[in-house]
């Protein structure tokens, strides 16, 4: 008899406790899905609602491998894991999703940049860097952006390099350099994808970045784009979790240039905060599309509920302490306003601590509600 999915018999593992393990446990529930964690906070998000929590370093090779000696299933809500001790665990037949050997083309930016090069995939023309001396050779061809190929989240780890002055801020490690690209809009198509191959695409949404936070401002969907272009989009986010040979969910990326092109930018293989969205909008979310696609369960459907828009909720800059949510309770009795608190009792400068999603029948009339509560809700440390 094959061993069932859900219930006390099976036991998924989830690497890393943040706030996208704990959305996605808050699915899992529904389907009696034992979500088992292991994250370095001892007050981590996902403590005090899943199965069973592991404290723990995501980094540390023994640590990592034996959390998964016990589960059927592994799974990350983070990139930035001992890949080696996903490995071992796979060659003892446990089931890593992502693979191991897509974190390793994920995790780091220069070898993700390679992999497009590599199979055609549109993206913005690029050099690898291996320090500040060579950044410095490349003064000619400023403005250019650069990220660091490993350890940048959340906005962290990339910064543009406009002026010869700007090195005295540039990273110091190695780096993937990119061509600014003067795009028209930024969008983002996330993808799943089960071990039999059966894919389901959510359809694209529009991203407006706060350039102090380097982190999204505002999300709304669905995309104002054309239908043309949201296909272009659809197929090329397929391509890349295709040529990946991927399972689970992916968020693609994507520059939309002046004259109509797509490009890459980059690629995050677990849920993404560009498809928060879904859990109110879309008739299944992105967190339980990625519990069912590393089960390998029929992929739900993706289609629109209702338009929405999605503001990150983050640490007002210059506060840090227990966190106080001011404003919250203006905005929670208006119909459509969905608030999502995250559980960190810590706020700091730019921390996602939470974020709120407006839903309805019209996307103007989201879009003027959406931006009453990004100015009216703050989070701040208690005095």
């Amino acid at each position: 008899m094959q061993k069932l999915w859900y219930g006390h018999s099976s036991r998924l593992g989830m690497v890393g406790g943040g706030q996208l393990g704990r959305m996605f446990i808050q699915e899992a529930i529904n389907f009696d899905v034992h979500v088992h964690v292991l994250d370095p906070d001892a007050n981590a998000p996902c403590k005090h609602i899943a199965h069973s929590f592991t404290h723990g370093s995501l980094n540390d090779y023994n640590t990592l491998y034996n959390f998964g000696l016990d589960k059927d299933v592994l799974t990350v809500e983070i990139e930035n894991v001992n890949i080696e001790a996903l490995e071992a665990l796979e060659k003892l037949g446990k089931k890593v999703f992502p693979q191991p050997r897509v974190l390793r083309i994920i995790k780091d930016k220069g070898i993700q940049k390679e992999f497009y090069k590599e199979h055609n995939i549109p993206t913005a023309p690029f050099q690898l860097t291996n320090n500040l001396e060579e950044i410095k050779q490349l003064a000619t061809q400023l403005p250019f952006v650069q990220k660091m190929r490993t350890g940048g989240y959340d906005g962290k780890g990339v910064q543009v390099i406009r002026t010869v002055s700007d090195f005295e801020h540039a990273f110091e490690t190695p780096s993937v350099i990119e061509e600014m690209i003067p795009f028209e809009k930024e969008i983002s198509i996330i993808v799943a994808r089960n071990e039999n191959g059966e894919m389901a695409v959510y359809p694209a949404v529009e991203c407006e970045f706060s350039e102090e936070a380097n982190l999204v401002e505002f999300l709304f969907a669905p995309a104002n784009i054309s239908t043309e272009t949201e296909n272009k989009a659809i197929e090329l986010a397929k391509s890349v979790i295709e040529k990946l040979e991927m399972v689970g969910i992916l968020a693609v990326e994507l520059f939309l240039t002046k004259d109509g092109s797509l490009l890459v930018n980059e690629i995050a293989p677990r849920p993404h905060n560009s498809g928060h969205h879904t859990i109110e909008c879309n008739v299944t979310s992105q967190f339980e599309q990625h519990m069912r696609s590393v089960l390998n369960l029929p992929l739900g459907s993706t289609d629109i509920i209702q338009a929405g828009a999605m503001i990150n909720l983050l640490g007002e800059k210059g506060y840090e302490g227990d966190v106080f949510y001011e404003g919250l309770e203006k905005f929670i009795g208006k119909p459509g306003v969905h608030p999502h608190i995250y559980g960190k009792a810590q706020t700091k400068s730019f921390r996602k601590m939470g974020h709120v999603t407006i839903a309805g029948k019209d996307l103007n009339q989201v879009k003027s509600l959406a931006i009453e509560v990004k100015n009216g809700i703050r989070v701040l440390a208690k005095s």
